[in-house]
């Protein structure tokens, strides 16, 4: 695991930044408004970084990532919402956007109801392109990702729909391209996050044999 630490040389903005509202994984897709960062300098960026290494801001307000998460690694992933939390003030909300891995087994991998060969052979090349296209590296249910925010040291997580927000400077953000979906079944998971509490362990017995089994090379 890459160590998130605090980075040692923060500006005197970032430590007393408590309005300020950072935009993670911006992409092409910069939000007025917000410190928008990426680690590509590209038109709307704010902030070339590489968020691996931290974050070096601390007392925002907000955090927002959309289609980011499943771009790390699963430690990485999970170093990245702690530093989240560090960086955040006591009242601050992490919103994030990514894929529903209920929705993306549903949908693309129609076990039992292949008619023919071809059907079958679509869906094993959708399902692993979902998991592995895209630079995809880890996929979440709510359940997990809930998981995840806690094991970081949340001690809330609510979960939103496409847009929606009880935080009027968090809605109508997401910008992702949209899939079907259904009020029961949406094909990303929204979740905010808030408030601060000790971190909940994962369980070892579902953790550890992953870990042993993903680091095989």
């Amino acid at each position: 695991m890459k160590f998130f630490g605090r980075v040692a040389a923060r500006s005197a903005a970032a430590r007393s930044g408590g309005s300020a509202r950072l935009h993670v994984g911006c992409g092409s897709e910069a939000i007025a408004g917000w410190v928008n960062i990426d680690s590509r300098p590209l038109p709307g960026v704010d902030r070339v970084l590489d968020v691996t290494s931290g974050l070096p801001f601390e007392n925002v307000a907000a955090i927002y990532a959309e289609h980011f998460l499943e771009h790390l690694a699963f430690d990485d992933g999970l170093a990245f919402l702690a530093e989240c939390r560090r960086a955040l003030r006591e009242d601050g909300v992490l919103r994030l956007s990514t894929p529903n891995l209920d929705w993306v087994y549903l949908t693309h991998y129609q076990i039992g109801k292949w008619s023919e060969d071809d059907e079958s052979l679509r869906d094993c090349f959708q399902l692993n392109r979902a998991f592995h296209g895209w630079g995809h590296r880890f996929l979440y249910n709510a359940p997990s990702l809930a998981a995840v925010l806690r094991a970081s040291g949340f001690a809330n997580v609510r979960f939103q729909r496409y847009g929606e927000s009880d935080v009027a400077e968090l809605r109508g953000l997401e910008r992702h391209e949209t899939w079907e979906d259904t009020p029961e079944l949406p094909h990303v998971i929204i979740a905010e996050a808030t408030g601060r509490a000790e971190s909940r362990p994962l369980p070892a017995k579902f953790l550890d044999p992953f870990r042993e089994a993903t680091a095989i090379r």
